[in-house]
C-alpha cells in the first residue's frame, strides 16, 4: 500500500444559497493518478481550489506528508510542491515558452537574465516527459495542446511533485486526448502524483488508480478503477441510470429533403480551397452526423449553412429555397436553429441574466413584443420560467448572470431557447462538448425528440461515440471532402476511422494522408 501523500479532512465551502462542499474527507496517495469524477456543478473544482490555496475553507483541514498546512495562496502551496493546470490556460502569448515558465522565477542576475541556461533547462524537462515542446517558440504559435504542455512544464520547472488537472481535456480532440493520457502516465510512472478532475469515464478508466465520485458537494464513493465500471462510474455521479444516444426512436417520413447542398465548394480570400464539391442532403425525421478529424472543413462548412460565409460555388437551398447569399438572422428567420461550439462566444452573453439569454436573438419577435415594438418583460419573465422547467435549467434565480452557471446548464439555456423557436432544422455543433454524463444524456434526449417530432437534426461531433449513438446517417468530410454517406447500421468506430482517414478498401492509410 502506498504512503499518504494528501489528506483532506471535513472539508467545507458555502457559497451564498449553494454548499459546493459539503465535509469532504478523501486520501490521496503518492505515486498514483487519483481522478475526482462528478457532474458539472457537483464541487470538484472547488475541492482542489481550497487544496491549491486559490480558496479558503469554511471548516475542515489540509495534510500534506502527515502535518497539517493551510495554504493562503497558490504560492504557499507551490513552495509545498503543487501545481495546477487550470481548464483556462494562464500564459502570456506573446512571450516565449522559456519566458513563461520561468516567469516569477528568472535564472541569472538582476541586471541579465540568463535565458541561455534558462532554455536548456526547459528543453531538458521537455525531452524528460516527452513533451515535445520548442523552449523557443512564442505562446502565442502554438496550438491548444501544445500550450497545455507548456503549462505543464511550468509546473514541472516549479519542482512541483503532486499535478492536479482540472478537466484537462475540455478543449482536445480525441487523438489529442490519447497522447494527453500517456503524458500522464508518464507522469505518474516517474513517482509524481496526480490528481485528475475530470467527468469524462472512458479517460478515468483508462488512467486511473482510484476514483472518487462527488455528488452535490458530497463524496459518494472511493474505489480502485478495477473495481468500478463506466456504467456504474454515471450512475454514481448521476444518481440515477444514465442512457447515451438519446432514447427511443418513432417511425417519420423522412421523404422530404431540408437542406439541399449541391456542388458547394469554398476558397478563402487567400485562394486556399477549404470545401470541394460537397453534395449532401439532410431530410425531415433524421438525424445526420458529420464525422470527420478536426480541420477538415467542418467550421467552414458550418458557417456556411448558418450564414456567416457564403460559397464559392454551388448552392444551399432549404425547402427549396436558395439560401446560400443569406445572412445568420435570414437564415434563422427561414426556420435553422443553430448549437454553437462556442456558447461563450456564438451563443451566450454571460454578464445577461438567464431570463434575458433565454430571448437573445429572438427578442424583436411578436411573441415577446408589447404594442409591437417594446420588450414584455412580463412574457419575458413566462417564457423563462417555463423553459427552466421543460429544461431542468438549474440556477439560484431567472436573474442570475448566465456567467455563474455551470457549462451544462448553460448549454441548456442555449438548447431550449434555439428549440423554444420551433425550428424545422437544428444545426449542432459539438453540442456536448465539455459536458458531464447527466448534461450528455440530456442533450442527446432533446436531439432524438426533435427528430421524432419530424425536423431535420445535422450534428458535427469529434466524439465518435457520439456520432455512432445519436446519428441515423453519418456523412464523413476528409480534406474539405464528403468520401462516404453511410446509414448508421453495424458501423465501428475502426471502420469510421478509416473513412476519416480517407481510406476506401484496400488503400493504404499513408498513401491517403499524403495525398
Amino acid at each position: 500500500m502506498r504512503e499518504k501523500i494528501i489528506e483532506l479532512k471535513g472539508i467545507t465551502k458555502i457559497y451564498p444559497g449553494v454548499i459546493a462542499n459539503d465535509h469532504i474527507s478523501l486520501d490521496i496517495e503518492q505515486g498514483e493518478i487519483h481522478s475526482l469524477a462528478g457532474e458539472n456543478g457537483a464541487g470538484k473544482s472547488t475541492l482542489m481550489g481550497i487544496l491549491y490555496g486559490l480558496n479558503q475553507p469554511d471548516e475542515g483541514s489540509i495534510y500534506l506528508r502527515g502535518k497539517e498546512v493551510r495554504f493562503h495562496s497558490p504560492k504557499d502551496s507551490i513552495a509545498s510542491g503543487l501545481g495546477m493546470v487550470h481548464q483556462h490556460f494562464m500564459l502570456i502569448p506573446k512571450f516565449t515558452v522559456t519566458q513563461n515558465i520561468i516567469l516569477g522565477m528568472e535564472v541569472g542576475s538582476r541586471l541579465k537574465i540568463d535565458y541561455p541556461k534558462a532554455e536548456r533547462e526547459v528543453r531538458q524537462l521537455s525531452e524528460q516527459y516527452g513533451l515535445g515542446i520548442d523552449p523557443s517558440a512564442k505562446v502565442s504559435e502554438l496550438s491548444v495542446t501544445m500550450q497545455q504542455r507548456v503549462e505543464i512544464l511550468k509546473i514541472l520547472y516549479r519542482k512541483a511533485e503532486i499535478l492536479i488537472f482540472d478537466e484537462p481535456t475540455a478543449v482536445l480532440t480525441p487523438q489529442e486526448i490519447d497522447e494527453f493520457c500517456d503524458i500522464l502516465m508518464r507522469l505518474r510512472d516517474s513517482g509524481k502524483t496526480i490528481i485528475f478532475i475530470s467527468h469524462k469515464l472512458a479517460e478515468v478508466e483508462k488512467i486511473s488508480d482510484q476514483v472518487t465520485v462527488i455528488r452535490r458537494g458530497k463524496v459518494v464513493c472511493t474505489k480502485p478503477i478495477s473495481e468500478v465500471n463506466q456504467a456504474e462510474l454515471a450512475r454514481l455521479m448521476v444518481g440515477r441510470e444514465v442512457i447515451m444516444g438519446g432514447g427511443e426512436r418513432v417511425q417519420v417520413d423522412n421523404s422530404e429533403v431540408l437542406l439541399d447542398l449541391n456542388n458547394l465548394s469554398y476558397k478563402t480570400r487567400q485562394g486556399v480551397q477549404k470545401l470541394h464539391q460537397i453534395d449532401l442532403q439532410l431530410h425531415r425525421g433524421e438525424i445526420l452526423g458529420i464525422a470527420g478529424v478536426d480541420g477538415n472543413g467542418q467550421e467552414e462548412l458550418e458557417n456556411i449553412i448558418c450564414g456567416k460565409l457564403h460559397p464559392s460555388e454551388g448552392s444551399l437551398t432549404f425547402k427549396g429555397e436558395d439560401i446560400s447569399q443569406m445572412g445568420v438572422k435570414e437564415i434563422k428567420k427561414k426556420g435553422v436553429g443553430v448549437i454553437f461550439e462556442d456558447r461563450h462566444k456564438d451563443g451566450l452573453v454571460l454578464d445577461f441574466s438567464v431570463k434575458e439569454n433565454l430571448v437573445l436573438g429572438f427578442q424583436d419577435q411578436r411573441r415577446f413584443l408589447k404594442y409591437g415594438a417594446f420588450l414584455d418583460r412580463k412574457k419575458v419573465d413566462q417564457n423563462a420560467q417555463k423553459l427552466q422547467e421543460d429544461f431542468d435549467i438549474r440556477c439560484g434565480s431567472l436573474d442570475d448572470p448566465t456567467g455563474k452557471l455551470s457549462g451544462g446548464n448553460q448549454q441548456k439555456i442555449i438548447i431550449a431557447r434555439e428549440m423554444s423557436a420551433n425550428p424545422e432544422m437544428i444545426m449542432a455543433i459539438q453540442p456536448t462538448r465539455g459536458l458531464d454524463m447527466g448534461a450528455i444524456s440530456f442533450v442527446q434526449e432533446k436531439l432524438v425528440e426533435a427528430r421524432n417530432a419530424g425536423k431535420g437534426v445535422l450534428l458535427f461531433s469529434l466524439e465518435l461515440d457520439e456520432i455512432l449513438q445519436v446519428s441515423d446517417r453519418i456523412a464523413v468530410l476528409f480534406k474539405g471532402r464528403i468520401v462516404k454517406v453511410l446509414k448508421n447500421e453495424g458501423i465501428t468506430k475502426e471502420l469510421l476511422g478509416q473513412y476519416m482517414l480517407g481510406v476506401d478498401g484496400e488503400e493504404d492509410i499513408d498513401e491517403a494522408v499524403n495525398r
